[in-house]
């Protein structure tokens, strides 16, 4: 019984998804403006890789306890 009630729900929240999902993607009404990005508004940056690595030395550092593989005793 509890599996015929699980495959239900399964099939209604696939359904009710489908629903969501084309009421979300629908086409956008035709009077909508259309964005228009301006490319000349984005000036050019560039990043001096030599400089960035002679800055490095003094950075902080975080100590971290790594207990991935611990395991307990058993008691």
């Amino acid at each position: 019984m509890r599996a015929a009630v699980a495959g239900i729900a399964a099939v209604v929240l696939i359904v009710v998804g489908f629903a969501v999902n084309a009421a979300l993607i629908s086409a956008p009404p035709a009077d909508a403006p259309t964005a228009e990005a301006n490319l000349l508004s984005v000036k050019s940056v560039s990043i001096d890789i030599s400089e960035v690595q002679r800055n490095t030395k003094n950075l902080p550092v975080q100590k971290i306890n790594d207990m991935t593989f611990v395991f307990s005793d058993g008691d």
